[in-house]
């Protein structure tokens, strides 16, 4: 009876163990990116016909026992593909920057209260909470110390939530040394002109959800190897991401919601077909499955 025992937990920690990837396992290690320049950064994301496409985690990519906008949470995305690491930048009381979503704490933390209302100090000494609402043995981040793990690992999507502004993110990438692995987020092409001004290096996620937007993104001087274009939720029509591609610019499709539902009901097949059309770059809530859809392509 014991021997018995013995094999059947033998037998589920296996299957257990095969179900997610080990992020520390040498097998990984490609999926980490170095780059030596924000220039080396550029060329890696520009759109070629050969170009591989890549994955977008959402928030981080979190899942169960990982909570969004954790470093927990970026290194368990990279085990299963190489990622763009998607994270959220907010201000503390005593105006540090943190990695944080939502206005308030309650949604993600041990904590209650809006993030501008508390200090670091306080606010390191609060646990994250995954999606399911299960309290993690994890800390929310600095944007100084995801700046720091992703060199020589992953790029970092900043997503700058108000009132941050763009000139606090650009000093604190450039006080980290971090322009080859950081894209900044725009919504708007007034924004996308801003943070050129600021930081003509970096890589920005402009907004191009149309033709019309497209046209008026091209027609202003920021050059199309400081951009990927974000495409927005739904497909687009084909000459978007033909027009994307004519300027050598990868373009974003965000699968979050119903596309991901979709594959979800359906398989990683879902996901290959959005790339065939034209797509990418995936921003999806669900990396292990559109990393599957990139295992399809290779």
């Amino acid at each position: 009876m014991r021997m018995r025992w013995w094999l059947v937990t033998f037998t589920l920690l296996l299957v257990s163990g095969c179900a997610s990837p080990d992020p520390t396992s040498q097998q990984y290690d490609s999926h980490y990116k170095s780059f030596a320049s924000a220039e080396e950064l550029q060329e890696y994301l520009r759109w070629s016909p050969d170009r591989v496409p890549l994955v977008a985690a959402h928030r981080g990519g979190p899942l169960p026992g990982f909570p969004e906008n954790s470093i927990e949470s970026f290194e368990n995305a990279l085990s299963y593909a190489p990622c763009l690491i998607e994270c959220d930048v907010r201000r503390t009381a005593d105006s540090v920057l943190i990695l944080m979503h939502d206005e308030e704490l309650d949604r993600t933390t041990t904590g209650t209260g809006r993030v501008e209302d508390h200090t670091l100090t306080e606010i390191l000494a609060l646990r994250l909470v995954d999606n399911e609402g299960g309290p993690t043995e994890y800390h929310v981040p600095t944007l100084a110390s995801a700046l720091s793990w992703a060199k020589d690992r992953a790029i970092l999507e900043l997503d700058v939530k108000r009132p941050v502004s763009f000139n606090e993110v650009v000093n604190a990438v450039r006080a980290a040394g971090a322009e080859a692995c950081v894209v900044v987020i725009a919504y708007d092409i007034d924004a996308v002109a801003r943070i050129h001004q600021l930081a003509p290096d970096l890589v920005i996620s402009a907004p191009a959800g149309g033709t019309a937007v497209v046209e008026r993104l091209f027609a202003s001087s920021i050059p199309a190897a400081n951009l990927l274009g974000w495409v927005g939720v739904y497909e687009p029509p084909p000459e978007v991401y033909q027009a994307l591609h004519d300027r050598g610019v990868r373009a974003i499709l965000g699968t979050i919601g119903n596309l991901d539902h979709r594959a979800e009901a359906r398989g990683a097949q879902v996901y290959a077909d959005l790339l065939a059309a034209g797509a990418d770059i995936l921003a999806t809530d669900n990396v292990p499955l559109a990393a599957q859809a990139l295992d399809q392509m290779d």
